[in-house]
């Protein structure tokens, strides 16, 4: 299911953007948080086990039929770290669990 997800949001977005001076090929839009954040992601993260859960968190929240472009429900630190995370590879175990990551952000913050 979420193979076709991922399928149709590359189709749809890299053919809206395609033409766009600002977003590279091989990348795309996502929009993170209340505030609407834009990011600029590469495609090659939509199989990354991290992405894929906040792909189906994003799912759950807004439906598969939403207009627009991607639409991450989660706080912008929490998806400017994650972004960081899978940069620089994420190695140790356990590590590529969202909920890890989202604990490591809520400590950072209290």
């Amino acid at each position: 299911m979420i193979n076709k997800l991922i399928r149709r949001i590359s189709r749809s977005l890299l053919r809206s953007f395609a033409s766009s001076a600002t977003v590279p090929v091989g990348h795309l839009p996502v929009y993170v948080g209340e505030e609407m954040e834009r990011f600029i992601v590469s495609t090659r993260l939509l199989n990354h086990p991290l992405f894929i859960n906040l792909l189906n968190i994003s799912a759950q929240e807004y439906g598969y039929h939403h207009k627009g472009g991607i639409r991450i429900p989660c706080h912008v630190m929490v998806f400017q770290r994650l972004i960081e995370a899978l940069r620089v590879g994420v190695k140790e175990e356990g590590s590529c669990d969202l909920q890890h990551l989202l604990s490591q952000y809520n400590d950072g913050v209290s």
